[in-house]
């Protein structure tokens, strides 16, 4: 199933399953229709969650700003929204 892409003027809105408390942060391929991603940082007091903003924004070229999570903040699987990148960008990541 590929990743489900949500595209607009204004950025895109994705799926991301987030597996925290790795060993490196990494890309990790495609969970269901979602973007997979290993995290080092464990999953306490929104140290996953901030560090999935600093890691996509880095990926991405973006400011950390540029990075929101919409839902899932207490959950692996969350909606993220990135402003100012393409679906394009976003689907590189897999192959990245």
């Amino acid at each position: 199933m590929p990743l489900q892409i949500r595209e607009d003027s204004e950025g895109c809105t994705f799926g991301v399953h987030v597996a925290p408390g790795g060993g490196q942060d990494a890309i990790v391929g495609l969970y269901g229709d979602a973007l997979r991603v290993r995290l080092k940082a464990p999953p306490v007091e929104g140290k996953a969650n901030q560090a999935l903003r600093v890691f996509l924004a880095e990926r991405l070229g973006v400011p950390v700003d540029a990075v929101h999570i919409l839902s899932g903040h207490t959950s692996r699987h969350k909606l993220v929204r990135v402003a100012g990148v393409t679906a394009a960008q976003v689907r590189a990541l897999v192959g990245a």
